[in-house]
């Protein structure tokens, strides 16, 4: 398993995967609708870690920006 603190910064950054990315979108999608402890338990369910989902549900100006 890579140790975590080795990798650069733009590849932490990166999302792991587009399930997780879905995931994290819907999430956001979720707590618009209807309240962030419903968002924060339909992000749990689908694995999202602890830590992303407090960054974007919680400082929502630290999102990372939509690309397309």
């Amino acid at each position: 398993m890579m140790n975590v603190s080795i990798l650069s910064e733009t590849t932490r950054c990166q999302r792991s995967d587009e399930h997780s990315s879905a995931a994290v979108e819907r999430g956001i999608l979720v707590q618009s609708s209807f309240n962030t402890m419903c968002a924060i338990e339909y992000m749990k369910s689908h694995n999202v870690d602890p830590q992303v989902i407090e960054r974007v549900l919680l400082h929502p100006d630290q999102r990372r920006k939509i690309t397309h």
